[in-house]
């Protein structure tokens, strides 16, 4: 077998340098016709193939150097000239159609002109591209001009407009190569988004088994083949047999590398696919390259079994037309269905997205009714996580299942998350495939979530041998080996562990409702918080107003608009004259938070307003109640009293009485400016951590003139800031506003301490014992 320039010195060919192949410059052609190489603009001879004379009856090394009219003449030079300088693709026009002399005797050659350009590989080359001209011997009716060509493949063109299937296209043109180019098999190969071929249609001789419906892997055409394909679409080898005819020199002059083949029609090809075709007995074989978008998405191939085959170029290019149209053909199919299904698509989401603004509907049941998620991504189920409710359509998934998935997601990176083949990537899940075998899913904010689940598709692929055992001939030796594959038999192999997989639209699809979804979702989560607001504002009631006390009560929300908390005051007179003042604060933020808060402040209410109990007795109350009632919550709370007999109203002095459940320390400045955090009680456990937990009263009594402060912590706690610190300043603040009113007091000490907004809420209550009032 012959070897080519991309292998080391004594390196042998075998089944995994194919994949590293330089096949664009193999420094050889086929020897069903000639290269050579011109210098532009002096039209000399720069390098050719050894078999030159051949074709052109001069031998290689005589012609190097040389005029090109001094190797194939003056006219036939002189039609390749012309042919080069016109404007226009220089492809285009071919071939250029020649008569050689040979010896006396006229010879009918085809010319096939391309430029290799020069560009980018050195600043002092003396021309930018160089001229590679390749002559055929010509066969068939000549001129065979384009008014023949269309003649040729008029009657399949008018087939293929009225095909109504994709099956119809494949065979239509299956059957027109075949008869256009003589050959014994023509197939049409549709790749999958791996690059596995498999064979659509196929036109043959009766006595040939069938390929048609066999698969081939994507390692059968390794990826720098594809790319080749993709850039000279026609590709030719009339006898697999062939011994490579040579370019001398190796290195193109101009350049000093090889010469890049990429587009002559000569090129010599892998001996190792020559082995491959050899295996199944092809003689020669022909493949025209399927385009979609540029990209490679199909073959035709031809096969020819009785001994080598050569049609003309000019039936080549034909055959070419027929799998360009072919080609457009398809795209215009596939995209005319692509349009009609994202249509449906894009008016199903219109739909969802104006009603999932619509907030008077639950979020979950929008998503799953009809029209819903299931149409747009078609699956067997869908499970949704929305604003607290979940719920699913398609094939029931039971709740731990769904659990193990939603886990899973949540674990992953990315706005849009998917799979076919979630027992191969997630086994650790131990979903059943049968059950669940392809996700998509898309994550939203705080655990919320969307899942499409599609059940495994176990089907059969009938490959054309097995395509495992590329590793078996590797592994026991090139003395059996049969390249690539052992047999060329149907072989049926079962796949499992796989799911339909998600198209490309779909996933786009999927995240632009992620977006959708996720305005939704803070339009409502706004009107939610908006109403918690509302409620909580109206539960954070204007204090009495009797004679001997003066209040100021201030509750700022935090700088997030949409953020709602579980901050709340309140002061209310009972039935024996006391005052009493409350500051709380509902771990949490969100509007479960709000409600808890809602339902502790009314609760606190009933419980103390004709109560005897003192702080601590009320505080012991509420924290049972929490429990019985099953609030599920935890807040922090300070419940104070002002209390007076009529001998301390005569002496203008007023005690305060308070309990302190994990809140923070009242600060008290007296009637001469002395300022004290009333930090030396110590505060008793949280409510709704043990309900058992004793509570403590404590006392203090103060003059006229002072004032108490009661505060949340989104006064005094910062990011970059312990409490400690933030109360030294509040007590700090005060001790220079002592004289000034109370509203004034609440109203600067906010302003000071939480100048740009508070990053959590802020509730205050300020109250001064008057110091006007007689006895």
């Amino acid at each position: 077998m012959q070897s080519g320039p991309w292998l080391a010195p004594g390196e042998t060919v075998d089944l995994t340098n194919c994949e590293r192949e330089p096949i664009h410059v193999p420094g050889s052609i086929q020897p069903r016709g000639v290269l050579l190489a011109v210098s532009e603009p002096d039209m000399v001879v720069r390098q050719v193939s050894r078999n030159l004379a051949d074709v052109v009856g001069v031998a290689w090394d005589d012609a190097l150097g040389r005029p090109l009219a001094e190797v194939v003449g003056i006219a036939p030079a002189d039609a390749i000239a012309r042919s080069a300088s016109a404007f226009g693709d220089l492809r285009e026009r071919n071939p250029v159609e020649l008569i050689l002399d040979c010896d006396g005797t006229p010879c009918p050659v085809d010319a096939i002109l391309h430029r290799v350009s020069h560009a980018g590989i050195s600043a002092d080359l003396p021309s930018a591209s160089t001229l590679v001209v390749e002559l055929e011997p010509a066969y068939g009716p000549r001129p065979f001009s384009f008014p023949n060509t269309y003649q040729a493949v008029r009657g399949t063109i008018t087939d293929l407009n009225r095909a109504s299937s994709l099956q119809e296209l494949y065979d239509i043109t299956a059957t027109a190569v075949r008869t256009l180019t003589g050959f014994d098999r023509v197939m049409v190969y549709r790749y999958d988004a791996d690059y596995n071929g498999e064979v659509v249609a196929e036109a043959k001789l009766p006595e040939l088994n069938s390929f048609l419906g066999l698969h081939y892997p994507a390692s059968d055409i390794p990826a720098q083949a594809r790319a080749l394909y993709e850039k000279n679409w026609v590709r030719l080898i009339n006898d697999v047999t062939y011994t490579p005819s040579r370019l001398e020199p190796v290195d193109l002059p101009a350049t000093g590398q090889p010469l890049d083949l990429t587009y002559s029609t000569l090129r010599s090809v892998s001996p190792i696919h020559c082995e491959y075709l050899q295996n199944m007995g092809v003689a020669a074989s022909m493949s025209i390259s399927l385009l979609r978008d540029d990209k490679l998405w199909g073959l035709i191939a031809c096969h020819h079994y009785t001994g080598p085959h050569a049609p003309p170029y000019a039936t080549r290019a034909a055959a070419e037309f027929l799998g360009s149209t072919l080609s457009l053909r398809l795209v215009d199919r596939t995209e005319d269905e692509e349009h009609r299904r994202a249509l449906r698509v894009r008016s199903t989401m219109a739909w969802l997205t104006a009603a999932a603004l619509d907030e008077e509907r639950p979020l979950t049941e929008t998503m799953l009714g009809r029209p819903g998620l299931l149409d747009v991504v078609p699956a067997d189920s869908v499970v949704v996580h929305l604003q607290g409710s979940t719920g699913g359509a398609g094939i029931p998934l039971a709740p731990e299942v769904t659990a193990a998935l939603a886990a899973w997601v949540a674990d992953q990176d990315g706005d849009v998350v998917s799979t076919d083949r979630l027992p191969l990537v997630a086994p650790q899940l131990d979903v059943p495939g049968g059950l669940v075998c392809g996700v998509l899913a898309l994550p939203l904010a705080e655990g919320q979530y969307v899942i499409w689940t599609r059940t495994e598709q176990v089907h059969s692929v009938d490959w054309g041998g097995d395509p495992h055992n590329k590793a078996i001939a590797e592994r026991e030796g090139d003395g059996i080996r049969l390249s690539p594959r052992k047999s060329f038999d149907r072989w049926r192999e079962t796949v499992r562990n796989r799911a339909e997989a998600w198209a490309p639209a779909e996933l786009a699809e999927a995240g632009e409702l992620r977006a959708d979804l996720l305005e939704a979702l803070y339009a409502r989560s706004r009107r939610v918080a908006r109403t918690a607001i509302t409620l909580q504002r109206s539960l954070l009631s204007e204090p009495p107003d009797p004679d001997h006390l003066d209040f100021a009560v201030r509750y700022v929300p935090a700088a997030q608009d949409a953020q709602v908390g579980g901050d709340w005051y309140d002061v209310f007179q009972q039935p024996d004259g006391a005052t009493v003042l409350v500051i709380g604060d509902v771990v949490g933020h969100d509007t479960e938070a709000a409600a808890c808060m809602g339902q502790l402040r009314g609760l606190l209410r009933g419980i103390t307003y004709d109560s005897a109990d003192s702080p601590a007795g009320v505080l012991t109350r509420l924290d049972r109640a929490i429990t019985g009632l099953e609030l599920k919550t935890m807040a922090s709370v300070l419940v104070a009293r002002l209390e007076q007999t009529p001998d301390e109203v005569a002496q203008g002095v007023t005690r305060l009485r308070w309990s302190n459940a994990g809140h923070l320390p009242p600060v008290v400045a007296d009637a001469d400016g002395d300022v004290q955090v009333l930090d030396g009680a110590r505060a008793d456990l949280l409510l709704g951590v043990e309900p058992s937990a004793p509570r403590r009263d404590h006392v203090v009594t103060l003059s006229r003139g002072a004032t108490v402060l009661l505060y949340t912590d989104g006064l005094v706690e910062r990011r970059d800031q312990l409490f400690d610190a933030g109360v030294d300043q509040l007590r700090e603040e005060l001790r220079t506003l002592w004289q000034s009113p109370v509203a004034e007091i609440a109203d600067q000490l906010l302003a000071r301490m939480v100048p740009d907004r508070a990053e959590d809420d802020v509730a205050l209550v300020a109250v001064r014992l008057n110091p006007q009032l007689e006895a």
